[in-house]
């Protein structure tokens, strides 16, 4: 891994594509430790109810089946996947503003990191003189994706429709990602990854992502996964 640079690292993608290994990886290269968000998520969610915030309880409301996987489309999960996401947006920028005040270097990682969020993450670290990068991890094959389920959580049973939405979740960070000038990394080949990441971690972006003003209110309108709702296909 090349020298450190950065300060703040936010590490973006789908469930199942590998992240947690490769945050611990860069956190151990470099001296960082690791934020999940998913711990963030479930602090929010245990501190709401779903009448309180409903879009923070798609999956655990009273309209929620017991498993939306088996009865709900993979395109209806996906839907209810994004706005949970969206919803998130103010949570991860207020973690991404705790650590700017440390001098503590940290990987930040998790599904529900939009590419909306992270380029304002990236221009408000500009703007307060702080080095924020951020990366999204793809991987665009439900087989795979499903695959490393297997290998992960083995007493899972089937997950083809869980990774099935995974794939498609994933096709919609890195396109969304693409559009904010944010780095996408395939998964594959998994021999070249690190050095892909590494890569990926060691440009320096000549300004601000697009659309990312560094202290803006988030936009109203979005496609999606918080990409500017003109610019959805």
């Amino acid at each position: 891994m090349p020298k450190r640079t950065w300060e703040l690292v936010l590490l973006g993608g789908a469930s199942g594509v590998g992240k947690s290994v490769a945050a611990a990886r860069i956190a151990g290269a470099t001296g960082a430790f690791v934020v999940e968000f998913d711990d963030v998520v479930a602090a929010v969610q245990e501190l709401t109810t779903a009448e309180q915030h409903p879009a923070l309880h798609h999956f655990d409301g009273p309209t929620a089946p017991e498993r939306p996987g088996d009865t709900w489309p993979p395109e209806r999960v996906l839907e209810l996947q994004i706005a949970t996401a969206e919803a998130l947006e103010p949570a991860a920028l207020g973690v991404v503003r705790n650590r700017l005040t440390v001098p503590v270097p940290a990987v930040v990682e998790g599904d529900y990191l939009t590419p909306a969020v992270c380029a304002r993450a990236v221009a408000l670290g500009r703007a307060t003189g702080r080095d924020v990068r951020a990366v999204f991890l793809h991987e665009g094959d439900a087989e795979r994706i499903a695959a490393n389920y297997a290998a992960r959580e083995p007493a899972g049973g089937d997950q083809t429709g869980r990774a099935e939405v995974g794939a498609r979740y994933s096709h919609r960070l890195a396109d969304a990602a693409r559009r904010y000038g944010l780095p996408v990394v395939d998964c594959r080949p998994w021999s070249t990854l690190a050095d892909r990441l590494d890569a990926a971690l060691d440009g320096t972006p000549d300004a601000a992502p697009s659309g990312a003003p560094s202290d803006a209110p988030a936009a109203a309108a979005t496609n999606g996964t918080g990409a500017p709702s003109r610019e959805a296909p």
